[in-house]
């Protein structure tokens, strides 16, 4: 009886982050902006992605916007990176595109933050665009979309990075299913105006934001953090907006393998136990109810408890789950990732408890 009464509590938690708070960013619509022209600032920040930089600088010069700057940092790159930044501004420097290149030589690492103080602090424009080495703009509007969601009271935009759809790959989908529900799960603090985080693939702001704050001054002990402590710090319900339209995604190519993208989550994890009581309280209280539903449902099933009340209280479940998952889907441009999303789900608790155990006896500490 115990454990069918903990399932009910489990259900009624589950129903209020799924359908009244995820819910905000999940029944949202996107309106059709103007484009202002605002003078931009692009930053870039790359260690070791001379590829990457060859792959994907063009698709930012292609950007139908005519009044940008791009800034790259060379963060002690020991491949090519610099060699690859030099010949782009010299191919692509233009009346349009203005390109400044910041070039790190200290190679011991002082982390992304160090290296995104010095790329904002030489940035000429006060709107600055934020993404990362290995990210591709989803078109040639990408510039026009974000900046279109500044206004005289919003100063922060929060936009969506994607991964790259891979066919026929379990982990690939794993990854973009994790990274749906991060951004059903910020995208909905953000609507609530408890904004906690963003993502460095996508993200814009004012330069005047974060001088106001001093940069990253109040948390530069934290190797991480330039994306979601920063953002969390400066964010309020009335200077902050989300923007999710398809022209606006960022692309990027996800890990191909376990080990690496175990790795990546590891590190970004661990900026978490510096977030606000409050978002600790509400992620650990919807993480706990994910693991207890699947936990306790088997435990149902295999006992017989209540068998009928709980059949319908794990269908009710996945309906209004599927609801969110389903629209959330269909608006970040994830349809294919439904069908088997159950899967995904339980994947991804076990995962992150597997992190997290692993975090407390080795904490990883490279950017």
């Amino acid at each position: 009886m115990l454990i069918f009464i903990s399932f009910c509590f489990v259900i009624i938690i589950q129903t209020f982050f799924y359908l009244f708070l995820f819910g905000k960013f999940s029944f949202s619509k996107t309106k059709k902006r103007e484009c202002q022209l605002l003078p931009v600032s692009i930053i870039i920040c790359a260690k070791n992605e001379a590829e990457n930089l060859k792959q994907h600088l063009p698709a930012i010069a292609a950007q139908n916007y005519s009044n940008f700057e791009l800034v790259l940092v060379n963060d002690a790159s020991s491949d090519d990176s610099l060699s690859v930044m030099q010949a782009f501004k010299s191919s692509y420097s233009s009346d349009k595109l203005s390109v400044q290149i910041i070039s790190i030589a200290d190679k011991k690492n002082k982390g992304k933050k160090n290296a995104l103080s010095l790329g904002i602090a030489a940035a000429t424009n006060e709107y600055l665009i934020l993404t990362d080495a290995d990210c591709q703009p989803n078109s040639n509007n990408w510039v026009n979309e974000i900046t279109s969601y500044f206004s005289d009271t919003k100063e922060i935009v929060l936009g969506y990075g994607a991964y790259q759809k891979n066919k026929n790959s379990f982990l690939n989908k794993l990854i973009r299913f994790e990274t749906l529900l991060t951004a059903i799960q910020y995208f909905s603090f953000a609507k609530i105006g408890h904004t906690y985080m963003g993502v460095g693939r996508n993200m814009a702001y004012k330069k005047s934001v974060y001088k106001k704050v001093n940069g990253f001054n109040n948390h530069t002990h934290i190797s991480s953090g330039d994306d979601d402590l920063f953002i969390m710090e400066v964010s309020t319900k009335q200077n902050t907006v989300i923007c999710f339209t398809n022209k606006s995604f960022t692309i990027s190519k996800p890990e191909t393998s376990f080990k690496k993208w175990i790795h990546q989550k590891s590190r970004h994890i661990t900026t978490a136990n510096h977030y606000k009581n409050f978002h600790k309280i509400l992620l650990g209280l919807f993480y706990l109810s994910q693991l207890l539903f699947w936990l306790l449902a088997v435990l149902l099933i295999i006992f017989n408890i209540n068998p009928a009340l709980s059949i319908l209280l794990i269908l009710f479940r996945f309906i209004v789950w599927y609801l969110i998952i389903g629209k959330s889907a269909r608006l970040l441009h994830e349809k294919d990732l439904v069908i088997f999303a159950p899967l995904f789900e339980i994947s991804i608790i076990f995962i992150q408890l597997y992190i997290y155990i692993k975090n407390i006896i080795s904490p990883p500490n490279q950017w």
